[in-house]
């Protein structure tokens, strides 16, 4: 008893320090943003088309689906224009009318963060915040991006797709780890360790045959921290995974769920989701510190599981995989015993090299994201 009591805090001992890291808890905790989108009183409450309005916090994307194939494209239009953060964060309304809300919201938005920029009440230090958060959205404005959900609530959030959702013959989603929000959804220092970047460079590794959906819409932890090391955020996030799935699974080919790409923290993430064949046509796991559960048998044994390996200077390599007093996501993914499929990672290089051209991993993910 005493020989166990001394290995579980030991086991502790190891979690802490290597989330400690140097320089102590670099983050406190952080309230995950939930529930429906913003707007939603005011969407619930529209009576303009003579009947009631789904409700984002409730109806399945199955029934919004259902919802916007019986009005006409008018009707649809004026819903879009009307309420744009809610048709442009509603999974399971039309792909197009998404892209068209949340260009909207953009502009919306960019227009207000231009006020407060100019507002001589705020400080210098607001009006410097609100000319980042301005060019940010004006990035994501920019050459016809299409952006399928934008919520600037708290860190923001954001997802966009590469590719042609409705032709595509399959689909990919990139879910992200720590310290990816609004502002470093992409960005040109290390492409590849935001989804953006993961994404387009997954689209281009297919062909251009697969269409790769970068989502950065969960909160996700900030630096080496609680929220790091223990799973509030994941669980959050993994619901709000769950809907995403659902909803391209009645707007894409129903015959090809999506190919789920889960990176560091985002494997906790899609652990917690667990997500079933109508869902998920499969996981793959990069960087990942545990998935959350202590082996492949507790996910669903009909979607296949890949574990890619870990590179010599991944510093993930140095987080004790274990599970104790809830610090910790549990055993390692491309541990022998673990049962995920394993894939190579040759040629990438830290934490974020995993999607770079060239690699081993990057073509690995390629093969699996075309069904191959």
């Amino acid at each position: 008893m005493q020989q166990r009591l001394r290995r579980t805090v030991a086991a502790v001992a190891l979690a802490v320090a290597a989330v400690l890291g140097a320089g102590g808890w670099a983050a406190g905790t952080q309230q995950a943003v939930t529930g429906p989108p913003p707007g939603s009183a005011a969407w619930t409450a529209d009576t303009t088309l003579g009947i009631r309005l789904p409700d984002p916090a409730t109806a399945a994307p199955a029934e919004v689906a259902a919802f916007f194939a019986a009005l006409p494209p008018a009707q649809r239009d004026a819903l879009a224009v009307r309420h744009p953060l809610v048709v442009g964060n509603l999974d399971g309304a039309p792909v197009p009318l998404r892209y068209r809300a949340n260009a909207l919201a953009l502009a919306e938005e960019r227009g207000h963060q231009l006020a407060r920029a100019a507002d001589p009440a705020l400080t210098p230090q607001d009006h410097s915040a609100a000319r980042e958060r301005a060019e940010r959205y004006r990035t994501l404005l920019d050459g016809g991006r299409q952006i399928l959900a934008f919520d600037p609530r708290g860190r923001g959030q954001a997802a966009e797709v590469f590719g042609d959702l409705a032709a595509a013959p399959r689909t990919a989603v990139v879910v992200p780890g720590s310290d990816i929000d609004l502002m470093s959804f992409d960005r040109a220092a290390d492409p590849y360790g935001t989804p953006a970047g993961m994404a387009r460079a997954l689209y281009e590794a297919t062909g251009r045959g697969t269409a790769v959906v970068a989502w950065a819409g969960y909160t996700t932890p900030v630096g080496l921290g609680p929220d790091a090391a223990t799973e509030d955020l994941a669980r959050a996030g993994a619901r709000r995974l769950d809907r995403l799935l659902d909803g391209l699974a009645v707007t894409t080919r129903p015959d090809a769920p999506a190919t789920v790409f889960c990176h560091s923290y985002g494997s906790v993430v899609c652990g917690l989701a667990a997500p079933g064949p109508a869902r998920a046509s499969g996981l793959v796991v990069l960087g990942s510190p545990g998935m959350g559960v202590g082996s492949a048998a507790e996910l669903d044994p009909r979607v296949p599981l890949w574990a890619t390996a870990r590179n010599g200077s991944d510093w993930i390599g140095n987080v004790p995989h274990v599970s104790v007093l809830g610090l910790g996501h549990g055993a390692d993914p491309t541990g022998p015993g673990f049962g995920a499929r394993p894939l190579p990672a040759t040629g990438s290089h830290g934490h974020t090299g995993y999607f770079a051209p060239g690699t081993a991993s990057l073509a690995a993910f390629a093969a699996v994201a075309l069904g191959r």
